[in-house]
């Protein structure tokens, strides 16, 4: 198994409500079928020799029902400034051929696969703010703003912790204010939730 690490601001938006039902009850929730955008900054990273570190993936997906029934459509994006090396890597690691444990699920739950394209990708992170946002400019814009308390218009901080997490041990739940994606898995939502993390994988999983 290769020797890799991807650790950074990691941004899951989707159409589920807020904290996504996803992850708590595993099946989505108000709509019956599950979509979204990914994406991840990596800080720190490396593949077997091959310095990853300051370069972004993200994709777009699609489930007809919840995602552990599988039968999924993925598009996928790759940070167009990294040289043949750092894609041949990065394609290795997303696709679950060098092992971590989120891929690994996913590649087994994809069935149909668009891409990858090699794109400006732009994402900002500011999870203590629960803002953020996701540009890939003619194919994904996205938004995080923090969840809000209706009577008094104040913000309401969540953190929701998943200690067996393999996508991520805790997240600041946000709201999605826009979600849409016009590449070949299209979607256009607002007001849905969003998941704002760090994280770090490696050919183990994620590490606590």
């Amino acid at each position: 198994m290769p020797n890799w690490r991807m650790k950074g601001d990691y941004l899951k938006n989707c159409n589920c409500q807020a904290t996504c039902s996803c992850d708590t009850v595993g099946v989505p929730s108000p709509h019956k079928f599950c979509e979204g955008a990914l994406a991840m900054n990596i800080r720190e990273g490396h593949y077997d020799g091959v310095d990853l570190s300051g370069l972004k993936w993200a994709a777009t997906m699609h489930f007809p029902g919840a995602m552990h029934e599988g039968n999924g459509t993925l598009e996928a994006f790759v940070d167009e400034r990294a040289n043949d090396k750092q894609r041949n890597a990065l394609l290795t690691i997303l696709t679950g051929k060098a092992g971590g444990t989120i891929f690994e699920i996913l590649s087994q739950l994809i069935t149909t696969i668009h891409g990858p394209h090699f794109v400006p990708i732009n994402l900002e992170v500011d999870r203590e703010k629960r803002r953020a946002r996701l540009s890939i400019p003619g194919f994904v814009e996205t938004t995080s703003q923090p969840l809000i308390v209706p009577p008094t218009g104040e913000e309401n901080r969540v953190i929701v912790r998943m200690p067996g997490g393999f996508e991520y041990k805790e997240m600041e739940v946000a709201v999605a204010g826009t979600l849409k994606s016009t590449g070949a898995v299209k979607f256009d939502w607002q007001g849905t939730h969003s998941s704002l993390a760090e994280v770090e994988h490696t050919p183990q999983g994620l590490v606590g």
